[in-house]
């Protein structure tokens, strides 16, 4: 079965490839759409591509519930933010909102050990 790029994911990222990365998928953004489309108030941040990691986006909802997802490139947030008449904007230019560092204050307890084999961070 063919691998169907229907965010264009492929397209915008250019030639270079994270190594110690997987790439985006359609499942990761079809996630960060599921997000904004079940939460009022969501705002994408794109965070960009380091060493490690691919270019990921943050969506953040009006009350600083959040997630991260893989993008591949900024232009592919930037189209579905358009998509879902949703603000973006670069964390590197303006920064995380304060209510995402609220909520997870607040949620401090529910968080997952990271250092916990096998288990993740949302």
């Amino acid at each position: 079965m063919r691998f169907r790029d229907r965010f264009g994911i492929r397209k915008h990222r250019g030639s270079t490839v994270t190594k110690f990365d997987r790439e985006a998928t359609d499942a990761d953004i079809e996630a960060l759409i599921a997000f904004a489309r079940s939460r009022r108030g969501v705002e994408f941040f794109v965070e960009p591509e380091t060493f490690a990691t691919d270019t990921t986006a943050v969506a953040v909802a009006h009350d600083g519930e959040w997630t991260r997802r893989r993008v591949g490139s900024p232009k592919v947030i930037g189209k579905v933010a358009r998509d879902l008449g949703a603000p973006v904007y670069d964390v590197q230019i303006v920064g995380y909102p304060p209510r995402m560092r609220a909520y997870n204050a607040r949620n401090r307890d529910r968080r997952i050990d990271p250092g916990a084999p096998g288990e993740a961070v949302s």
